[in-house]
């Protein structure tokens, strides 16, 4: 019996696909069929992947044509199922000539011509989606650029303060909207990035006209608006998600899992730092935003992701500059009825970035900047047992959170910032505007 193994993604699976497993299958008797894992795709940059893994799993089973399906999750497996299967003949197509190669080792090595005129990436980018930039700031000119590496997404629109560069606005390719009624006329979608106050007003306002948000955290200033926010997206059956890119990446998931599994044991303390120096002038003139509101949302993350939203008590430590008010170092102490937890931010003050999670076996350390996470260790007293972890990651992350909204969009599944964390996310910034729970230095 002659076996036939070939690999490939699937996604939106078209004629193309189905003619190519077919002619596969005339290689010989057996076919296998490798469906690459999501998480293997983000690691080769592939970010346009509109379907679940299960989804095209059941696309290819549906062909029958193939006689067993596997999933392809690391690099080198080729060779590991090439082995394990017996397999005679891999095949590909054409559009890979020469990058298999190396496989004639072990067995045939076939490219077969593809389909012509059909492809899942002229698929995706025939449906264009049209996003708007509320604010303007660096995260909006990386959010802007990050937007080329997915298909099917491109920000045209920019409703920008006034002052900004407009000849800047334009080269990035960007339509400046006078007024935000303006831009929604505009798009389908917009990337918040304006001030925290005006978060409420703009998000609610996109959602009542059925525009999808993806809007930096936090959604607003308030617990109850944060709710009432989200309650309107499902209402209008629109996508709202929190922007904060570090959730987005694989490493931080992966990082979540392996703490949550007990690895390291029960979960006693998180801490985590995040600081970026700032002017003295920009800090007095009130130019930038404060330590909580630059970083308070991403270093909360792993807090509330691993802890949990019901802490029973917390207290907020912060240093303001007296001109403008803004807090250049806040830290803030979580208690929990089984642990505790600290993140410190600052923009005046500068400390070592990094995120320690303890637990009873032992300890992960993600080292500065952690919040770009790529690569992370478990630590523990007997040190042969430690373990590391590497994970690429493209774009800080935006991509993957631009990816992310897109497949919630098209009714996928998205759990990256839960309803529950986005509402404690609030939470905090609502009692430390109030005055509450908060030590002023």
């Amino acid at each position: 019996m002659v076996k036939v193994i070939t690999y490939g993604t699937y996604d939106l699976l078209h004629y193309g696909h189905i003619r190519l497993l077919e002619r596969a299958k005339a290689l010989g008797d057996y076919l296998i069929v490798g469906v690459t894992a999501d998480d293997f795709d983000k690691s080769r940059g592939k970010l346009n992947v509109q379907q679940s893994l299960m989804e095209r799993v059941l696309a290819v089973q549906a062909t029958g044509i193939a006689d067993e399906i596997i999933v392809e999750e690391y690099e080198g497996q080729k060779i590991d199922d090439i082995q394990r299967y017996n397999v005679d003949i891999f095949t590909v197509g054409s559009d890979w000539v020469g990058t298999f190669d190396y496989l004639n080792e072990y067995c045939k090595v076939v490219y077969l011509d593809r389909t012509q005129g059909i492809s899942s990436s002229e698929i995706r980018a025939k449906e264009n989606t049209r996003f708007g930039v509320v604010g303007y700031s660096n995260m909006a000119r990386k959010f802007v650029a990050e937007c080329n590496f997915v298909n099917g997404v491109s920000a045209t629109d920019i409703f920008a303060p006034e002052g900004c560069d407009e000849d800047e606005l334009r080269s990035n390719g960007l339509n400046i909207c006078h007024s935000y009624d303006e831009l929604l006329d505009n798009v389908e979608a917009i990337y918040v990035i304006s001030a925290p106050d005006k978060h409420y007003e703009q998000v609610k306002l996109a959602l009542s006209r059925g525009k999808h948000v993806i809007c930096e955290s936090p959604i607003s200033l308030s617990a109850e608006q944060t709710k009432e926010l989200l309650t309107i997206a499902a209402e209008n059956k629109c996508v709202l998600y929190e922007g904060i890119k570090t959730a987005y990446a694989t490493a931080f998931s992966r990082l979540i899992a392996i703490a949550k599994s007990g690895a390291v044991g029960d979960i006693k303390s998180v801490e985590a730092t995040c600081t970026s120096l700032r002017t003295e002038e920009e800090i007095e003139k009130g130019e930038v935003l404060g330590a909580l509101d630059e970083w308070g949302p991403i270093a909360m993350l792993p807090v509330l992701e691993l802890l949990g939203t019901e802490y029973t008590s917390k207290e907020l430590i912060t240093f303001k500059n007296e001109k403008s008010g803004l807090d250049t170092f806040t830290k803030v102490n979580f208690r929990y009825p089984q642990a505790v937890a600290s993140i410190k931010v600052g923009v005046g003050v500068k400390s070592e970035g990094e995120l320690i999670i303890s637990g009873t076996k032992g300890y992960i350390y993600v080292p500065a900047p952690w919040w770009k996470t790529e690569y992370f260790e478990t630590r523990f007293e007997n040190a042969e047992a430690n373990r590391r972890y590497f994970y690429s990651l493209e774009g800080e992350g935006i991509r993957y959170e631009i990816s992310a909204f897109m497949r919630a969009m098209k009714n996928l599944p998205n759990l990256y910032v839960s309803r529950k964390v986005s509402v404690a996310i609030s939470t905090v910034f609502e009692d430390f505007h109030a005055g509450r729970d908060v030590v002023c230095m």
